[in-house]
């Protein structure tokens, strides 16, 4: 069952650019996030909950703009919906613990493993560097 609070509650939780990521399932802007660089190694959490939706050695360098992973923490991890908003069709990659909006996955990265590029946005992602 997902975590749930109130939109009040969330605003006082998180960042007004982690609420409009998170929560209203909006799109930091390309090339802009902090964590699109990072290269250290741990786990990246979903910034509402502590979840931890990927690990480091799954990211890559899509040049998409928004950090990348080819896989999920674990397939308990991270739920995919399908998205009709914006005249698109997408699939939303969702916290399977809280609900939030991570970004979107796609099926445009044969040179990784599973061919997947789930595109995620900074905001929604918390970091924690393995010691």
């Amino acid at each position: 069952m997902p975590q749930q609070f109130s939109d009040d509650e969330w605003k006082k939780r998180l960042t007004p650019e982690q609420y409009r990521v998170l929560r209203k399932k909006d799109t930091e802007a390309p090339g802009t996030g902090a964590l699109l660089h990072n290269h250290d190694t741990g786990d990246y959490t979903c910034a509402a909950c502590g979840n931890v939706v990927f690990k480091s050695d799954t990211k890559f360098d899509s040049g998409s703009g928004w950090p990348s992973f080819y896989d999920v923490a674990n397939t308990k991890a991270v739920r995919l919906v399908e998205d009709s908003s914006h005249g698109m069709h997408r699939v939303e990659a969702q916290c399977a613990n809280c609900g939030s909006h991570l970004g979107h996955v796609f099926n445009d990265a044969p040179e990784q493993p599973t061919g997947m590029r789930f595109c995620i946005n900074s905001a929604a992602l918390d970091f924690k560097k393995k010691q």
